[in-house]
This record gives structure tokens, sequence and C-alpha cells, in this order.
């Protein structure tokens, strides 16, 4: 166990202790037995962007240069997935909604997965060895930004919510920095070789979480001062005499680390998303023509497929498949065909509005399967086109979008040659 001990501002001793285990904490323990957790400004977040103040500039710098080896599996943690996306897609996501500009730290030796993945972030930059130097190279890419509050936050966190971010937000109206904490409630032993050889007061401690928030001149400079190394930025704030308050915590907020984590991760995701499955059915029959529009292909064919719009089967199978799990009808609901407008419209605006309408209420749409009833033509040759055309619409990857064709053993409508059927599922998903 380590046991390091500082000053906070000019007065109050404190100690920081980490215990070596899985899953290592940071304790903060204040000498004063009347520190308490500061109450939250009532001039919330939400106040601070809609009043007649001007808004501060905040940027969320994400650390993730870490080699995250003790999570166990063959990528850092940061790169592990959680419900379909990686730790650190979550905690891009959770920062950027309250957050005007990003920054992500990585490893330079994950700069090509990065790009692989197709995330996006204002800025990016390689990190250091330690946690200090990728901190600092995020506070240094900021300089001809010079935005006013810095949220800090550990990419291995994906479940802080934006209740916790608020709360560091507003403190910042009237400290240095803030940070979110959780009040120690369990008994506190030292051991030594597996045997307890005492018991530690948990009087006034605390749990430390992320992001930790701060005027950004002020750690900048604080940083920029410091020297070795520190436990979180919290460390490197008061060894420069800066005043940072503790708000409310969440339990949730946890730091993924160790295999169970990840575990209990998806366990709290499962219990608190909301995930909803829509269904989508569609027909048309063959008429004149040269071509036919698939799943936003066009495949060159001896006839085409009658329909009001461009008949794309496929593609309006998906769109009533979103439209269903939203509860909100179907594509002639919201296109009626007596509409002239939609003559011969191409069927990705309809599916782009399902998107649309998807991610207003707060969904983001976590996988497609689509399937292709039909003799010809063969869908095979094209799925791969069909499947990158979807997942532009959609705003998903690729490897989430299903595209299969069947025949109906030449029974049926489909089977006679007669038009083209389509089945689709889709899962919408609200953390």
């Amino acid at each position: 166990m380590e046991i390091r001990s500082f000053t906070q501002g000019r007065h109050a001793h404190v100690m920081s202790i980490c215990a070596k285990t899985a899953n290592c904490l940071n304790i903060v323990r204040f000498a004063n037995p009347n520190s308490a957790i500061a109450p939250v400004s009532r001039r919330t977040y939400t106040d601070i962007m809609t009043s007649n103040f001007k808004q501060p500039h905040i940027v969320a710098i994400l650390v993730a240069a870490g080699k995250g080896e003790r999570a166990g599996g063959n990528v850092p943690k940061q790169w592990q997935l959680l419900h379909g996306k990686t730790v650190l897609e979550h905690s891009l996501k959770s920062l950027s909604s309250s957050c005007q500009t990003t920054v992500v730290v990585l490893n330079e030796n994950d700069l090509v997965r990065w790009n692989e993945t197709g995330l996006a972030a204002d800025i990016v930059v390689t990190g250091g060895e330690t946690r200090d130097a990728s901190v600092r190279a995020g506070l240094d890419a900021l300089a001809d930004h010079n935005p006013d509050y810095v949220l800090i936050h550990d990419a291995a966190r994906p479940l802080v919510s934006q209740t916790v971010i608020a709360n560091v937000i507003a403190a910042l109206d009237h400290h240095d920095g803030a940070a979110p904490a959780v009040p120690v409630v369990d008994a506190l032993w030292t051991g030594q070789d597996r045997i307890v050889t005492g018991t530690q007061d948990r009087t006034g401690l605390f749990r430390a979480q992320t992001p930790q928030g701060f005027r950004y001149a002020v750690i900048r400079d604080a940083h920029a001062a410091h020297a070795g190394t520190a436990a979180d930025d919290v460390e490197v704030a008061r060894a420069a005499g800066l005043t940072v308050a503790i708000v409310p915590g969440d339990e949730d907020n946890i730091k993924i680390t160790g295999p169970d984590d990840l575990a209990r991760a998806t366990r709290l995701m499962e219990q608190t998303m909301d995930i909803r499955l829509g269904n989508g059915y569609d027909v048309h029959r063959f008429g004149p023509g040269d071509h036919v529009w698939l799943c936003g292909i066009k495949v060159p064919h001896e006839r085409g497929l009658q329909g009001h719009s461009d008949a794309d089967v496929g593609m309006h199978a998906v769109t009533d498949a979103i439209y269903g799990a939203l509860g909100m009808g179907d594509i002639g609901q919201h296109f009626p065909p007596s509409d002239p407008q939609w003559k011969g419209a191409r069927s990705e605006i309809f599916l782009r509005h399902a998107v649309e309408l998807a991610s207003e209420q707060g969904f983001s749409v976590s996988n497609v399967d689509c399937t292709l009833v039909c003799e010809y033509p063969k869908i095979g040759p094209h799925q791969p086109a069909m499947k990158a055309a979807l997942a532009d619409i959609i705003g998903i990857s690729a490897d989430r979008i299903s595209v299969k064709a069947t025949t109906s053993e030449q029974l049926g409508f489909t089977g006679r040659g007669e038009g083209i059927a389509s089945l689709a599922t889709a899962t919408l998903v609200k953390p």
C-alpha cells in the first residue's frame, strides 16, 4: 500500500492512499473532518448555456494513451467492445454532448486503429509515457484555442452521466477546479501478506472520479510547473495551490481496469439502456425497365421495379423497421404515395428521415439485418456495396449491416419472378 502526503492549498494536510489491487482507487482524505461534497451551483450547466451570460468555451480532453493491459484481451481496454462500441467511443460520445471541442490523446501505436474506427474528434494528439505527460500533450494542443474550461476524463470511464458532467461544469463558476467523487462508506483496513494489520478511519474520505474540470489557463500552468508524476489532475492542481471543489459522483461511473469491470459495465448498461426492435416488410412488382434499385445500389436487370418512388424494396423494409422500433408507423404515413412530390423520389430520403427521428428521441441504430427474397437478379456480387450504402446513410459501420438474399424455391410471386420482397429488422439503442 502506498501513502503519499502533500498539502491542500495553504493549510489542510491530506493523504492519498492507493491500494495496489486489480481495481486501484484514488482515495483522498481531508484532515478537516467537516470537509464535504460541495453543493452544486444553482446556475446549472443548462442555465449557463441558455442564459444571456457569455457561453463558456468548454473543451473535453479524453486520455486514452495507456496500454490497458490489466483488462486482458488482445487490445487495450479503451479499444475493447462494450455493447458493440469501444469503451473510448462511449466516453467520447458522453463528453462531446456537453463540450464544444474534443481532444483525444492516443498512444502512437493506436493511431492506425483510430483512423480505422471512423471516430471523429476536433484534435487528436499522441500521449507520453505517463498520464501526466499525456494530459500535458492535450493541454498544449489547445494553446491556440484558449478555452474557458477544460474537462479531463479517463477514456476508461465509459458510463459517465450527463448529470456528473453538468455538476463539474457548474462548480467551475466559483472554483479553480471541480471533480466528482463518492464518499467512502466501507470499512478500510491496512494489511500485509493477506492479514489485517489495522483499521483506517474513513471520515472525510472520497473515491475520486473523472471528468475533473478546471479553468484552462490555471491547470495548463499547473501541469507545466509540476515535477514528477501525480495520481490525477486534482493532485497537480492542489500542488499549485488551486482550490478544487468536490461535486457528487456516481457509483455507476466506474473505471474499466480488469475483466470484471467490463462485465459489470455491460450489466449496468443493460439495466439502463432502452433497446427497441422493429420489423419491416415490403414488396414491389416487376415492370418495364433495365435496372432495379436495391439497398441504395443500382443493379442492372432486364426489368425494373414499379413503385411511387424508386421502388427500392430493401431500403423501404429497413426504413419501416426503424419506424416500427420507434412506434411511428410506416413510410406511407410519413411520405404518402398520394403526394406527387415523392413521385420517383430516392428512397434514401425516407431512410434518412427515419434515422433522424430516432436521433431526435435519443436513439442510435445499433444494427440492421435485411433479407431480399427473389430469384433474380443475383444479389451476392452487390452485397458489399449495399452494406456500404446503407451504413453511410444510417451513420454506422458496415459491419453492423447485414444484407443477404434467398429464393422462395420457385414458390409464390417471387418464385414466379413477378417481383421482389424484403424483410428487415433494426435495433435501436438509447443509453
